[in-house]
């Protein structure tokens, strides 16, 4: 459903079960709990909580009583905040008409609705935040 790449839309996944469980890092989260609950790969898991560690989105220890846990509150983290981690920094709208129409001559019949689309996107990722995911606690355990 989300206009990113697939390993970009797990990290979000990832990251909405952390949310759904804030409570300043008190419980700790293993990747195959993630896994387990979001039914997704428990090595694709690990490997993205390893990119959003590296990232300071999430805080992590290992060993017993080990596990993730949201390095901030949902509500100080975005969705553009997960996404550029795994989303290359030029990835934009292709144009339908290939790559050497736009941006050389005058614009495809297209252009204008793809850039606003490109526009509210953006602001869409950079604007959400992990809180909305907190009103959801109860669904998911």
């Amino acid at each position: 459903m989300l206009r990113c790449g697939k390993t970009a839309q797990n990290a979000i996944t990832v990251m909405s079960f952390l949310a759904e469980r804030f409570d300043d890092g008190e419980t700790r989260l293993s990747s195959f709990d993630v896994a387990e609950k979001r039914n997704q790969p428990q090595t694709m898991v690990a490997k993205v909580l390893t990119t959003l560690s590296m990232a300071g989105l999430v805080n992590g220890t290992r060993g017993p009583g080990g596990g993730y846990w949201l390095a901030r509150s949902p509500q100080d983290i975005s969705l553009a905040d997960i996404v550029e981690n795994f989303e290359r920094d030029d990835a934009e709208m292709m144009c339908p008409f290939g790559p050497g129409w736009c941006g050389k001559g005058a614009p495809c019949p297209l252009h204008d609705q793809i850039a606003a689309f490109q526009k509210d996107w953006d602001d869409y990722l950079n604007n959400t935040t992990l809180a909305v995911f907190v009103k959801n606690r109860g669904r998911a355990k």
